[in-house]
């Protein structure tokens, strides 16, 4: 077994902007798994390598499922303490998995798509009508996602300041205190159950309300599990996506032959999209824990039972042994085996949801704006700090009038 140095202080540092922090290159040539210590609870194994990283994701024998209410290693100072679909294993986690994989049929997608790009319209429409310059993230990478979701959920629009903030504090990491993060899960938790009390007294169509029927008609939920389940479809269909999206902007604006040859041939969108998840880093630092519920040997080391193991997607999808010119952006790139949506029983149930926004967003925004570009300096952008995933407080941009 390949020796190790003593643990790292983790995560290595405030991440700047989209750059990958170098220590990932330099673990995965020549540390692929390594120890880290977290600011809460304790040391764990860090992997970063692409094929060690899919044996974490997809072996039965690292579980989600162990992290349960303990004092885990993590960066946040949250404990998992809710069984949803991020911290079960099989068989709970297929059984909560078959119950919303139907919203996410190819024909709901369509249609949600469709609202995605009715949305865009519009709200380009108003960009366009207000004339140059324009912040992309509050008028565009926001908004699109928070219909989607509220399409698909059944959530009233007109309470996205409320849960969209509580969201941002739930998924902080240093930006705010252990009471206020504790307290904005609460207040989801809470604004879910109105949610669901209020499909009790007028059934719908949404995806909530054939949850609350599965726990009132089928018995395949508890109580708990369905206000989590709500709460965890909200902020994953919002946070993410309108991260991506605003990355994926800011990242075609700063590389203009890969912007050009994506305008040039407007078929590239799908395999742009999956690009742009896989170059832009979403995460500042490794996500969830997983506890190995026996000896394994990854990445040349024993890691032995009870050990708390983190892996980090990001990091992975910069592997030379996988992709070409790794740190290129490369919107023609195929095959692209990226692990922006994770893998293995736990791949994310909206991956293609999300993919149908990104490309109806860029899209849209490229051909209504043939010569869109930012309205500022490259060192003046602002950028969030102290969450779980990277992204711009502001994008400013601009566009010739007469375009």
């Amino acid at each position: 077994m390949r020796p190790t140095q003593a643990a790292r202080s983790y995560p290595f540092r405030e991440p700047t902007a989209l750059a990958l922090e170098p220590e990932y290159a330099h673990l995965r040539e020549h540390e692929p798994l390594s120890r880290i210590s977290l600011p809460y609870g304790g040391d764990a194994w860090l992997a970063v390598r692409h094929a060690d990283v899919r044996t974490v994701l997809g072996d039965p024998r690292f579980s989600r499922a162990a992290l349960l209410d303990r004092d885990v290693p993590r960066a946040s100072p949250r404990r998992h303490t809710d069984a949803t679909l991020h911290t079960v294993d099989p068989p709970e986690h297929t059984r909560l998995r078959r119950l919303v994989a139907a919203a996410f049929s190819p024909r709901r997608i369509a249609r949600l798509a469709e609202h995605a790009q009715r949305t865009a319209d519009e709200l380009l429409d108003r960009i366009e009508q207000q004339g140059p310059p324009a912040d992309l993230i509050a008028g565009f990478a926001v908004p699109v996602p928070v219909a989607v979701i509220c399409q698909m959920l059944g959530v009233p629009v007109a309470d996205r300041d409320r849960f969209a903030g509580w969201i941002d504090v739930a998924l902080a990491t240093t930006a705010f205190s252990s009471e206020e993060i504790h307290d904005a899960f609460a207040k989801l938790k809470d604004y879910v159950a109105g949610l669901v009390a209020a499909r009790r007294r007028e059934p719908s169509d949404d995806l909530l309300g054939a949850l609350v029927e599965a726990r009132d008609t089928g018995d395949r939920l508890s109580e708990d599990e369905l206000v989590v389940l709500g709460v965890t479809l909200l902020y994953a269909g919002l946070e993410t996506t309108t991260s991506e999206l605003g990355n994926g902007i800011h990242t075609l604006l700063t590389h203009p032959d890969q912007l050009a040859a994506l305008r040039a041939d407007p078929a590239l969108v799908d395999r742009a999209v999956d690009e742009l998840l896989r170059f832009n880093p979403l995460v500042t630092s490794a996500g969830f824990t997983r506890i190995a519920l026996e000896d394994v040997e990854l990445g040349g080391v024993l890691v032995r039972a009870g050990d708390a193991v983190m892996v980090h997607p990001d990091a992975a999808d910069r592997d030379e042994r996988v992709f070409d010119r790794p740190d290129e952006l490369d919107v023609t790139r195929r095959p692209n085996p990226h692990l922006a949506f994770g893998f293995g029983p736990h791949y994310c149930v909206a991956a293609q949801l999300a993919k149908a926004e990104l490309r109806v967003a860029v899209g849209s925004l490229l051909r209504r704006f043939p010569d869109l570009r930012l309205a500022v300096g490259v060192e003046e952008l602002s950028w969030r700090h102290g969450r779980m995933a990277r992204g711009l407080d502001r994008l400013p941009v601009t566009w010739s009038s007469t375009s």
